[in-house]
């Protein structure tokens, strides 16, 4: 019951706390009241912001995290003794690279090694590897300050892209600083709220926005305006076209991290080296024009 605890009390409300642990909100609530009844104690406030943490909740919160890290530590060790190339692996990615970068990648280690399940979890949130969340993740950031083991491949690419029709349409009518034109925002982990202003299409209208970046490609390709994203995806959507008077740079890097317990565990080290060598061998595409060999 205290893994219910802990993620209620670090997501701030009941939903969030399932989705932290991939379960049922009910489920959630009703081993957090059985808790709450076993010690005689209330451990969180209901109210319309959600749940906060009780005087007793925070005395029991330290504890809760010190269990936590026993556990960890104690199912990291006996993992780490694993020697077979079987069983599963949870491994976490952002979703915008899942379907066109990393299924193909799946698609051939699992026929390389059929006896290693791959548990996907498709997240734009940093699950923590120390906690256990995740056995595995793919990062896109400039640096990682987590403890664990990262392995850096390289900076993505990332341009300002739109549909070719878009373009046809709407760029040679476009005025001074892009006005007439539209942009497509981003909002999630990383959004900057001045961004617009600092692009090369600073009077362009910022019509639509999304924290999902596949729903922020589909928009791109559906004519919706333009918008900065991975180069990669010029080569996989045909439709897509660099929006004139634009270049693209290099930033984010990839990154593969795992925790220091599980680098000793053959499936996880087997699936590590496939995904780091595949994403290498990516690397022109990733970076397109600006692909140094």
């Amino acid at each position: 019951m205290l893994p219910y605890f802990l993620a209620v009390a670090r997501a701030g409300s009941l939903r969030a706390g399932a989705d932290l642990l991939n379960a049922n909100h009910v489920t959630v609530d009703r081993s957090i009241k059985s808790l709450e009844a076993s010690y005689g104690v209330q451990l969180f406030t209901r109210t319309s912001r959600g749940f906060e943490v009780t005087d007793a909740g925070e005395e029991l919160l330290p504890v809760a995290e010190e269990i936590e890290k026993l556990i960890t530590t104690a199912r990291h060790r006996v993992e780490g003794l694993d020697k077979t190339e079987a069983g599963t692996i949870r491994f976490s990615l952002p979703p915008v690279l899942a379907h066109d970068v990393i299924a193909p990648i799946i698609a051939k280690f699992s026929s390389t090694y059929p006896e290693i399940n791959v548990e996907l979890r498709l997240t734009d949130t940093q699950e923590s590897i120390s906690r256990s969340e995740t056995d595995i993740s793919l990062r896109v950031a400039y640096e990682i300050d987590e403890d664990t083991i990262a392995r850096k491949l390289y900076p993505m690419a990332i341009g300002t892209f739109a549909s070719k029709e878009y373009l046809k349409a709407n760029m040679p009518d476009a005025g001074t600083g892009g006005s007439g034109l539209n942009w497509i925002g981003w909002t999630g982990p990383g959004s900057s709220p001045g961004w617009v202003s600092q692009s090369p299409f600073p009077y362009a209208s910022l019509r639509h926005s999304s924290g999902d970046g596949l729903m922020l490609l589909s928009m791109v390709r559906q004519g919706c305006g333009m918008s900065n994203m991975p180069v990669y995806f010029a080569n996989v959507y045909p439709e897509l076209e660099q929006v004139p008077g634009t270049e693209p740079q290099l930033a984010y890097y990839l990154w593969i991290l795992l925790h220091s317990d599980l680098r000793r565990t053959v499936r996880v080290r087997r699936f590590v080296d496939f995904l780091a060598e595949e994403l290498k061998a990516l690397q022109p595409l990733m970076q397109g024009s600006l692909y140094r060999p």
